[in-house]
């Protein structure tokens, strides 16, 4: 709301959860570097371009000298609600561009950004290697997180869509149908909007009701369940603030028979672990056994699963919850 205040999206993350695994004896797997083009399989190159360029291109419009700002922070956002009927022409100015790719004020671009957002890629894509490879689970240790990214927006402190990506390189992979479920405190608008017209990929998610204010706010009710082609393969599962393990797991339960009922031959499982009652960013009373009564839920599927991490962000709790969740999943090593 205008004040700057401490960012809760911080490279300590990785560091936590990565010990944890590590002291869990799980095996440590190099990402290795993908193609460029692959982003364009869920991303418009507009998007990628700009995420790529628009901290220098702001470095060199003396911003950071005057006001005195180093991140890219927009303030103009040529919304519906201002447009109308009215054709949309690229922003010349910079400040004015960075709005048209960002909804939203929180989620800065700084000079490492574009490089940690396409590192996070890179571990989504080689989850997927691994599936191919034979590995029956692989965790994808991303960060920052992706599923707030839409074809051709970011923001919630997401810059690239990893889950999507992931979701669609199984396809690309003969995959014909794969099913995301979402496991984050917050509705994964981007993926939902990706995937929401077409019928080969499912989405489910489990949050907090965005009509109790909470992000994303205007998106992610229940009544929202594709449309076109798309008619039936999104699910929400909105819950009220203060949803503990016994409401959350059987939320879970619902997501899980409908990527039975779906037919899907792989699951990406968005793992966002601040639903946890410690977490700083979500109202849910989510506990270790919670989450590890999820992953066994989605591990009894018996599919390849490919385990994107998303949100999670207290960080004593962190990285028990991630293995809590993965053990319970897990039936054999899981790559991480």
């Amino acid at each position: 709301m205008g004040v700057t205040t401490p960012g809760t999206e911080i490279p300590a993350r990785v560091e936590v959860i990565r010990d944890a695994l590590a002291v869990a004896g799980h095996e440590l797997v190099e990402a290795v570097g993908h193609d460029d083009a692959a982003l364009s399989s869920v991303h418009d190159p507009r998007l990628v371009m700009h995420l790529r360029d628009v901290h220098s291109e702001w470095l060199a419009a003396g911003f950071a000298e005057d006001p005195g700002q180093d991140r890219v922070v927009p303030y103009f956002f040529p919304t519906a609600a201002m447009l109308g009927p009215l054709p949309s022409q690229r922003a010349a100015a910079v400040h004015a561009r960075a709005g048209q790719f960002c909804y939203d004020t929180m989620t800065l671009v700084g000079p490492g950004t574009y490089a940690a957002a396409r590192a996070a890629v890179d571990c989504a894509l080689t989850a997927v290697d691994l599936i191919g490879d034979g590995a029956t689970v692989a965790y994808a240790l991303c960060r920052p997180p992706g599923h707030h990214v839409t074809r051709e927006g970011y923001g919630g402190s997401c810059y690239l869509n990893n889950a999507a990506l992931a979701a669609q390189r199984l396809r690309d992979h003969g995959a014909a149908k794969v099913a995301v479920i979402d496991l984050d405190a917050h509705h994964g608008n981007g993926t939902a909007a990706i995937f929401y017209e077409r019928d080969d990929v499912l989405y489910g998610s489990v949050h907090v009701d965005p009509g109790a204010g909470w992000f994303p706010h205007v998106v992610g009710f229940a009544d929202e369940t594709g449309s076109g082609e798309g008619a039936g393969t999104t699910r929400n599962e909105p819950l009220s603030p203060g949803s503990d393990d016994a409401v959350w797991c059987e939320a879970v339960a619902r997501l899980v028979a409908s990527v039975t009922a779906f037919s899907a031959e792989a699951v990406v499982v968005s793992l966002g672990v601040d639903a946890a009652a410690d977490d700083p960013e979500s109202p849910l009373l989510v506990s270790a056994d919670g989450y590890r009564s999820a992953g066994r839920m989605l591990g009894q599927l018996e599919l390849p699963s490919v385990v994107v991490q998303e949100g999670g962000y207290h960080l004593p709790s962190l990285g028990g919850l991630v293995c809590a969740y993965l053990d319970g999943h897990a039936s054999e090593a899981i790559h991480e």
